[in-house]
């Protein structure tokens, strides 16, 4: 299967299934959305199929939910769950300091609320989602509907005053409709190229009244674990101040990861 992946759906692919040496059987266990997340799901459902894997998932979005129930993961909310063992997710972009940019799949609303009420978040990712700076992909908020351009209009007067490169703000749209979130609200797109700093932006943006999140994620992830094509991965742990390499032979017939970097 794995020879037939791109490089970087086999990074995905490879991350996530690193992850899932973070997961335990009685955890409960928060899911991520978006493509590399969307592997660590089945990998996880492979996990409950063939070795007896005992856990319940707080899903991100209705995406994951489905698919988790579609692999036999036990699905629960989070007001059932209350507080998680573990987040696992994907991102868009992730600075040197850990910071993220989420909200490529419209679901940083609900990611944010899933990995704050967990002992730990994990994010998995392809090398290409590693930068320098945060700025480049758009950065993401979360606007209710009632006011929508007001909104924006106070949304672009606040970044005049802001660290950033680019000021355009633009309104996602899914075809000829403005795209809805999860929660029924609209999603507008900072197209900011550089963000100087981060903390400082995202205390300002959800200040303006209309936005009821964006999509930064600061001192929220404690581990990276990032994927190759070629095998590689490497994982950052922020609790321990640890970098570590490793590097699987992934087999084609069951999907196995060998670590050969001993």
């Amino acid at each position: 299967m794995t020879s037939e992946l791109s490089p970087i759906e086999k990074a995905k692919f490879i991350a996530a299934k690193q992850a899932t040496e973070y997961v335990k059987s009685g955890m409960k266990v928060g899911l991520g959305t978006g493509s590399t997340a969307s592997w660590l799901v089945r990998c996880l459902g492979e996990m409950v199929r063939d070795e007896g894997l005992q856990i319940k998932a707080v899903p991100t979005s209705s995406r994951t939910a489905q698919l988790a129930r579609e692999v036999g993961i036990d699905v629960i909310t989070l007001d059932e769950a209350r507080w998680l063992d573990v987040t696992i997710d994907g991102t868009d972009e992730f600075d040197a300091d850990l910071c993220l940019i989420k909200g490529g799949g419209g679901a940083h609303l609900q990611e944010k609320i899933v990995a704050t009420a967990s002992d730990q978040m994990i994010v998995i990712a392809d090398a290409s989602k590693k930068v320098d700076t945060l700025g480049s992909f758009p950065l993401p908020l979360e606007v209710i509907p009632f006011g929508a351009k007001t909104t924006q209009a106070l949304i672009e007067e606040t970044l005049i005053g802001m660290d950033v490169l680019g000021r355009d703000v633009t309104q996602r749209m899914a075809g000829d409709m403005p795209f809805i979130s999860d929660e029924g609200n609209f999603i507008f797109d900072l197209h900011l190229r550089r963000i100087g700093n981060p903390r400082q932006l995202s205390l300002i943006l959800n200040q303006i009244p209309g936005v009821v999140e964006n999509g930064l994620f600061i001192d929220i992830c404690d581990v990276v674990i990032l994927g190759y094509g070629d095998g590689r991965v490497e994982v950052t742990d922020l609790t321990n101040d640890s970098h570590q390499e490793l590097r699987f032979d992934v087999r084609d017939d069951d999907n196995i990861f060998f670590d050969i970097a001993d």
